[in-house]
């Protein structure tokens, strides 16, 4: 018979957290992502309320943010619509819009400091081309890290999101662990 149970990105039936020093990476498994694009001549909408960012930026309010992926184009963010259809409910404020259900084509992976800043900047110079200090709370970007394209959201001084494709969620984690590991050396 065939096994149905449920698995996050990373083959867990429970989301992986893992602390190193300061640092604690968690696998969002419960975040719903879905895309939306303007069509020609459109006006920007403001779906569950959210003013949609700019180039370069992120924004959130209450379990719902956004993120800038292009001209016209986001990234619109969930917590605990991963396992509903959110481009449905996406699409259900912005019908003019067009929206693509993203969940199950990526995975988040949030990382907290209890050190503030410092260790996630640190952690930032380790993986990625981008200032740390440049890339301050509100602000997105894709970008590579090591092998992979991702996305960086910094939610907060203390906080940032990493999301890439579900397909390279294991080395996606190992980049990380590892970069967080040598930081407590």
């Amino acid at each position: 018979m065939t096994d149905l149970t449920p698995i996050t990105a990373l083959g867990g039936t429970v989301a992986r957290t893992e602390v190193f020093g300061a640092l604690t990476i968690t696998e969002n498994a419960d975040l719903g992502l879905a895309s939306l694009s303007l069509r020609a001549g459109q006006e920007v909408p403001q779906p569950f309320g959210l003013m949609l960012p700019g180039v370069g930026k992120a924004v959130s309010m209450g379990d719902y943010a956004a993120f800038w992926t292009g001209r016209g184009q986001w990234m619109i963010e969930a917590a605990g619509k991963a396992e509903v259809d959110f481009a449905a409910m996406l699409k259900s404020e912005v019908p003019e819009c067009s929206v693509t259900e993203q969940t199950d084509g990526f995975t988040a992976f949030e990382i907290a400091s209890t050190q503030g800043a410092g260790s996630i900047e640190a952690l930032m110079n380790k993986l990625v081309n981008i200032e740390p200090k440049a890339f301050g709370p509100g602000q997105a970007t894709r970008t590579g890290l090591e092998h992979m394209t991702v996305f960086l959201i910094r939610r907060a001084e203390d906080r940032l999101a990493v999301i890439g494709m579900r397909t390279l969620a294991g080395s996606l984690w190992h980049a990380l662990a590892v970069a967080a590991r040598r930081l407590e050396d």
